[in-house]
């Protein structure tokens, strides 16, 4: 009979994936103690070491710890379905939710969305990752999140995607701007002035892509990967960019106003959703999310996705 615990190869998985029993521990949210506790019985129970000991340097896992640990991560994902198989039984929406957001706009929509549904559903263990759009495709791959609330750019072919706001663009535009005031912008009206360019996997050439029509670049003046830092550059006049979401006050982080001006023309809206693998529909607590995501925005409730 075997003598391991769930929550001992929880901690050994942490463990190979960190590669520290110290950042393991900050991980799981338990003592480094009961980490080494935990991969010490194991070891002793399996009867081989499952890490490399070294010094400064942290563990490696040996050529058996590697294959122990994808079978450990194949126990605890059936032992996860099988909460959520009880859930379905009992009615019961319950079992850990493991929730990416989109870099862009995690900050504005993924709080509400899940401090409304942890009330609902207290017993859901829910983890948020914020994520660019690549990331969140590799971590879906690798069952590392269930589903991610993010937009339609070139979605794998292995995914389903659920709608839920269409999103037009903007122009954003600090407070001495000479195309503030106008009603709308065009490419061509943007095109003479500098540009502060959200540089993300995908939402970059999303992006860039309102201007190949014109057969002309922008004048790219500053790349961020972060969206506060983008707004406070617009702000202090190194240039225009552009956002499908706003936030939902016009200042920028550092307290300057910004002006959003919807963008005419050609440029496609954004359509945000949620995103996730072909077989999480048949999972209870991200089929509860994704309803209860739907729900919370025809309602209303969803915040910078119903603004004029």
């Amino acid at each position: 009979m075997l003598r391991f615990t769930l929550r001992q190869l929880e901690y050994f998985v942490a463990v190979g994936d960190m590669g520290s029993i110290a950042l393991a521990a900050e991980k799981v949210n338990v003592s480094s103690p009961s980490i080494s506790a935990a991969i010490n019985q194991l070891e002793k129970e399996y009867g081989l070491p499952l890490f490399v000991r070294q010094h400064a340097q942290g563990l490696s896992l040996t050529i058996a710890g590697r294959e122990m640990l994808k079978q450990a991560k194949v126990v605890l994902h059936n032992a996860e379905k099988l909460v959520d198989l009880a859930g379905d039984i009992s009615g019961n929406v319950q079992g850990p939710l493991s929730i990416g957001g989109l870099l862009t706009f995690a900050q504005v929509v993924l709080p509400a969305l899940r401090a409304s549904f942890e009330t609902l559903y207290p017993d859901v263990r829910v983890t948020q990752h914020e994520l660019d759009q690549a990331q969140i495709f590799n971590k879906l791959r690798r069952s590392e999140i269930d589903v991610a609330i993010t937009y339609d750019l070139d979605l794998p072919s292995d995914s389903t995607f659920e709608p839920i706001a269409s999103l037009p663009p903007y122009a954003i535009l600090s407070d001495g701007h000479p195309l503030v005031g106008r009603a709308s912008v065009t490419v061509q009206d943007l095109l003479p002035h500098k540009m502060v360019l959200l540089d993300l996997p995908f939402s970059s050439e999303y992006f860039l892509s309102f201007f190949g029509a014109s057969g002309e670049k922008p004048i790219i003046a500053e790349r961020t990967r972060d969206m506060a830092v983008m707004r406070s550059l617009v702000a202090n006049g190194f240039g225009f960019s552009i956002a499908n979401v706003r936030p939902l006050n016009d200042l920028s982080p550092d307290g300057k106003p910004l002006h959003f001006v919807p963008l005419d023309g050609d440029a496609r809206p954004m359509n945000m959703g949620l995103l996730s693998t072909r077989e999480a529909h048949s999972v209870n607590v991200i089929r509860t999310f994704i309803d209860h995501c739907k729900a919370e925005h025809q309602s209303g409730l969803v915040p910078g996705l119903n603004l004029d």
